[in-house]
């Protein structure tokens, strides 16, 4: 279940308080702090980018694919060399 960072919206537009909480990819995003009722909204963060063996397009890297169906990392049988 992934973490998601939520922050308070505060009437001034600055920064409010942040707070993680796990929710289901499928649930709703939260409107309102679980415990205070506050106003709150989703905060976009990083994630986590898996690189296969093709490019994309765009100009996208491609990663090597050698025996092992590409992937990161060398190890036995990798094809980057």
């Amino acid at each position: 279940m992934p973490t998601y960072v939520y922050e308070t919206v505060t009437a001034s537009g600055h920064d409010g308080a942040r707070f993680e909480v796990r929710q289901g990819m499928a649930e709703a995003p939260l409107t309102h702090h679980p415990e205070t009722g506050v106003p709150v909204r989703r905060v976009l963060s990083g994630g986590l980018a898996t690189f296969t063996g093709g490019a994309a397009g765009g100009g996208a890297a491609s990663m090597p694919s050698g025996p092992m169906g590409g992937g990161m990392g060398c190890g036995a049988g990798c094809a980057c060399a």
